[in-house]
């Protein structure tokens, strides 16, 4: 059957296969699942290249009242994919903010506290000694630039020459239960607009020349794939179209505050957060 998503833990694992390994732990209502491609064999079953793929699922974010087991979720998530912090991160929103499924990336970095413009004494005059440099650009999209976004994250990559780059996107899901309840990280990097079923040219390793952690928010599922989950037959052909929740303007808001929350912390591990969200 049919069945498009971005999502590594939504793919079928064949356990005779070699160099796939797969993992889940729970915390509480949260379920964190673990999935590692070290062969070429495996890469070739499941369609994404090697690297580890970390996906986290929680309850519907709109009857959360406390976000700090997600946070921790998350932060250790990271702290798998990135044991060690560099000194210098870019961080990338990928993205167009006039819609919606497809905001996940902007308006999350334009939470994250930038900081490579604060540095040595002056951070140190500011009480913010340890300070990491932090920058963060929001490249939008072709259509409104004329110019891929790996050209523009390449150009000013080639200036800040960050260590480590973080790209968040949107992705789609193959289920419509994992909207907007569902992250994935990954250190294999990603392509701009997969989730809105425009993908450009990937921002990985090969083509920026730095390790690039990818964290993918699905917003969107597959008409077709809808059809099939509701129906329990094949659908003949593709219509294109892409759906996502009603509530969306308000789920997105919400998952970036607490996605941008997470990767202040993480990112400034040396300053108290209290000090990091008075910035923000």
């Amino acid at each position: 059957m049919y069945k498009r998503t971005d999502l590594a833990v939504e793919l079928e694992i064949d356990e005779n296969i070699k160099g796939i390994t797969k993992r889940e732990e729970k915390y509480g209502d949260i379920t964190v699942t673990g999935i590692e491609i070290t062969s070429a064999e495996g890469e070739e079953a499941l369609g994404k290249p090697k690297g580890k793929y970390l996906t986290v699922e929680f309850p519907d974010i709109l009857k959360i009242s406390d976000f700090s087991s997600l946070e921790k979720s998350i932060k250790k998530a990271l702290n798998t994919l990135i044991p060690k912090l560099p000194e210098r991160v870019l961080v990338v929103g990928l993205g167009n903010t006039e819609i919606t499924p497809d905001s996940i990336g902007p308006f999350t970095a334009q939470n994250i506290l930038a900081t490579r413009h604060i540095a040595g004494e002056l951070a140190e005059n500011l009480g913010l000694k340890g300070l990491k440099s932090i920058s963060v650009i929001t490249p939008n999209v072709l259509g409104k630039t004329g110019i891929e976004s790996v050209e523009l994250v390449s150009s000013v990559t080639q200036k800040v020459k960050p260590q480590l780059i973080i790209v968040i996107d949107a992705l789609a899901a193959g289920n419509s239960d994992r909207l907007f309840r569902t992250i994935q990280l990954c250190n294999t990097g990603i392509a701009p607009g997969s989730g809105v079923n425009n993908s450009r040219k990937e921002l990985n390793y090969n083509t920026l020349k730095a390790p690039v952690i990818a964290i993918g928010i699905p917003t969107v599922v597959d008409a077709d794939t809808l059809c099939q989950d509701i129906t329990g037959q094949d659908i003949k052909g593709h219509s294109g179209l892409l759906v996502t929740s009603k509530d969306g303007d308000v789920l997105c808001r919400k998952i970036c505050e607490i996605l941008s929350r997470t990767l202040n912390t993480f990112l400034q591990p040396n300053i108290e957060p209290e000090v990091i969200f008075s910035l923000v």
